[in-house]
């Protein structure tokens, strides 16, 4: 099976349906969506809240499990390997702008009051990507379905045949950008010499130490001087699920001591935004996504000129 480009070996295995009928379920008249219960939420919570008005379900899978056949019913894709990403920048997965961004929820029927759950085929991997874009873009309603589709169909939850791409009515969603939460490597590279800040690289512990070939051909491998390496499938347990709060408090602390604001980086800025997620659960609040990630920091330079970007080797 073909994996995921953003960390080829990191991906879970795609998740078995379960077969059921092809109807998309209405939540009962009485069971209102309430407040999330923060950014995390589980299936039993979108089990019984789903087809309810207001809510959006969303499949934010990328490379192999963008092609599934099954989803859970209702689900409309948030599709980072299509229109949610600016095909016009120099690196995979870059945010659109404002303007493209409230075009593609509008297209997908997303109301500025509703609210929204994210989930995709390989557990807690895109879907949190998902999330982060929406909370970039000034969206705060959102969260990510703990264990995604895997742990949906492991609950003997139903699934559907993936159908079309979403046919309903636009939305009125509009994006109001949040500065700070998606930066540039300018800013990372200040942040590795602020004692107040910590970078963590969400990939494989061999890609940050340089001993295997990183999956996009031509960058450099390593990781960047100073930063510290979590791989993002570390705070998540055998079953896929994130981790208690506490445990993940404890992961960071073990590699960030007292400091505070936190910078995530990976391959193209998906997995990174798991690393984001654990820390919100975790209490921090000064926490940012590098958006170029390693597919623009670990560029070589043009001949005879070092990259700007200065690369280590080991662990």
């Amino acid at each position: 099976m073909t994996q995921p480009q953003d960390a080829a070996s990191e991906a879970r295995p795609e998740a078995l349906p379960v077969e059921r009928p092809e109807t998309l379920p209405v939540a009962r008249p009485e069971v209102l969506i309430g407040p999330l219960p923060g950014p995390l939420v589980g299936v039993d919570w979108l089990a019984e809240r789903l087809g309810a008005p207001g809510l959006v379900l969303f499949d934010a899978s990328v490379g192999a499990h963008r092609a599934a056949s099954h989803r859970i019913p209702g689900a409309r894709p948030f599709d980072l390997d299509g229109p949610l990403s600016d095909h016009t920048a120099p690196t995979p997965h870059t945010v659109p702008g404002a303007p493209e961004f409230t075009e593609a929820m509008r297209a997908l029927g997303v109301e500025d009051a509703d609210t929204v759950v994210v989930y995709d085929g390989a557990g807690i991997y895109s879907s949190a990507r998902a999330w982060w874009m929406l909370r970039a873009m000034g969206f705060d309603r959102a969260a990510v379905l703990d264990g995604g589709l895997p742990a949906w169909t492991a609950a003997g939850l139903p699934t559907s045949a993936t159908g079309p791409a979403y046919r309903g009515p636009r939305g009125s969603f509009t994006a109001r950008p949040r500065a700070g939460l998606l930066v540039d490597g300018a800013t990372i590279a200040r942040a590795l010499a602020d004692p107040a800040a910590a970078v963590l690289d969400a990939r494989t512990r061999e890609r940050f130490a340089g001993t295997v070939p990183e999956p996009r051909p031509g960058l450099r491998g390593g990781h960047m001087p100073g930063a510290v390496n979590l791989p993002f499938a570390e705070l998540q347990d055998p079953s896929g699920l994130m981790r208690p709060a506490g445990e993940l408090r404890a992961a960071f602390r073990a590699l960030t001591g007292d400091r505070d604001r936190l910078y995530f980086s990976c391959g193209s800025g998906v997995t990174a935004c798991v690393l984001a997620l654990g820390a919100d659960l975790a209490g921090y609040e000064e926490i940012a996504v590098y958006d170029g990630s390693w597919s623009e920091w670990g560029l070589p330079g043009a001949p005879g000129t070092p990259s700007e970007f200065p690369v280590t080797t080991g662990p």
